[in-house]
């Protein structure tokens, strides 16, 4: 990969400083979006040199006035902002809620806008394929069923869920056996997974041309650098097993099985630990915003760095360590950090599940 990034270097360049509507689309470019949709499983797609405007920047070409957004409580900031940014109308349901989902939307549709009440002209529900600081996952079979039911478009940001979910790592629709032309908007994120930089939306052709004529991420940003894309292209490929061997699906397996081992030792321990046990993003509760920083400090003594995550991100009195587990690190590695934190949490009186804690075999 690192050879192939430097050669995307000699060939274009480090950078060209344009827009991709001006002279910012390079041959590598129309690759890698080939490469996405065929990956994903979606007709067309674009990408973008920031994960974060990916959301930010084309939600409002998508939304506008008279349209109305459905949105998880739990959302990332950058959805938040590019529904903000749309002047849609927005509406909230409680995280993973199915019943307040389908109560929401079946009052949108009978209902329609405020004062007026005519008919909404798109309704559109966004949600994540694994939530950042919550560790769950979407449950997009009940999403899909209740989209169809009340004719609205679904928004899927997979940031943490594509190239680490399924047994191909398509990402929730691949793990739950979805159809991706179910979901309307696939947004994934190229930062994970891929050991890049940047996003990409893919859905049909009309949409994605929409995109490029209307999105201020197409129109005003830099293009996504050549190294950077052509990091992307190999490593989508190892997952694809296009490179010619299987080491992209022993990746994913070794990274489930990292998931599994991870949260369950952790649960033994006595932590109460968050989310759903096929994802990779672990997060450690906490609570306390002292015990936050005493974690990590305590942690950093063992030569363990954590990541701590508090207010805002999370609610003021909801602190917690996130833990995001790779397919590189070894039962040694893992087992290392376990022991390191399970010392720390007896220090601190941090392990408060009434769950009776087991010893690991």
């Amino acid at each position: 990969m690192f050879r192939a990034a430097e050669q995307a270097v000699r060939s274009y360049g480090v950078a060209g400083c344009s827009p991709r509507n001006e002279y910012g689309t390079l041959a590598i470019h129309n690759e890698l979006e080939g490469l996405v949709a065929r990956f994903v499983g979606r007709p067309a797609a674009m990408v973008f040199g920031m994960g974060f405007a990916t959301n930010s920047a084309n939600i409002p070409a998508l939304v506008g006035k008279g349209d109305l957004i459905i949105s998880d409580e739990l959302n990332h900031t950058s959805l938040i902002l590019g529904a903000r940014l749309s002047a849609a109308k927005i509406k909230v349901f409680k995280h993973n809620d199915m019943k307040c989902l389908e109560k929401t939307l079946r009052e949108a549709v009978v209902q329609g806008q405020p004062r007026t009440h005519r008919a909404w002209k798109k309704i559109l529900i966004i949600v994540e394929g694994i939530y950042s600081m919550e560790g769950s996952l979407v449950k997009l079979p009940e999403v899909v069923a209740l989209k169809k039911k009340y004719k609205a478009y679904l928004y899927l940001d997979e940031a943490h869920s594509i190239g680490a979910m399924g047994p191909r790592g398509r990402g929730v629709t691949d793990y739950f056996g979805v159809d991706p032309n179910d979901v309307d908007i696939m947004m994934g994120t190229f930062t994970k997974s891929f050991g890049a930089a940047g996003g990409y939306i893919a859905a049909s052709e009309d949409v994605i041309n929409h995109i490029r004529g209307k999105s201020h991420s197409a129109t005003y940003a830099s293009f996504m650098s050549p190294p950077v894309a052509m990091q992307i292209i190999k490593s989508m490929k190892i997952i694809m097993g296009e490179d010619g061997t299987n080491r992209g699906i022993q990746r994913i397996m070794a990274l489930a099985e990292n998931s599994r081992y991870f949260r369950q030792r952790l649960k033994d321990m006595g932590f109460i630990v968050y989310g759903h046990e096929a994802s990779a993003v672990v997060p450690i509760l906490l609570y306390l915003p002292a015990k936050c920083v005493a974690f990590s400090r305590e942690l950093l003594k063992r030569n363990i760095a954590v990541v701590i995550v508090g207010f805002p991100a999370t609610s003021i009195i909801e602190g917690r360590a996130r833990i995001c587990l790779s397919a590189s690190h070894s039962r040694e590695m893992l087992d290392r950090a376990l022991e390191a934190i399970d010392e720390v949490g007896d220090i601190l009186k941090v392990k408060y599940s009434r769950r009776t804690p087991t010893t690991h075999q």
